[in-house]
């Protein structure tokens, strides 16, 4: 069952995560769903790097570090992403 949750969170961050970020990004829904997850873990990360991965109550800073991952994450891979369907900015020739 972790991992449903695990899917469930991801694909919110990564919506967030897309709503934050200026422009848009042409990536899929499941792609949203694995930048929201890789975000997660990467926010997790940061959480016990400086020692805020489980306080008493609601884990506000744990959760808002999990979306600055979430939007790190899609906002580095979004434009891979266009780059490899062949849909990121080229050169035009004259």
């Amino acid at each position: 069952m972790n991992w449903l949750w695990a899917i469930v969170v991801g694909l919110v961050l990564g919506i967030l995560a897309r709503a934050i970020l200026p422009g848009k990004q042409d990536i899929p829904i499941w792609l949203t769903a694995i930048f929201g997850i890789l975000g997660s873990i990467l926010g997790n990360a940061v959480a016990g790097w400086v020692g805020v991965e489980d306080t008493k109550g609601i884990d506000w800073i744990r959760h808002l570090l999990q979306l600055a991952g979430a939007v790190v994450v899609v906002g580095v891979g979004a434009p891979l992403w266009a780059m490899i369907r062949g849909k990121g900015k080229r050169e035009r020739r004259a």
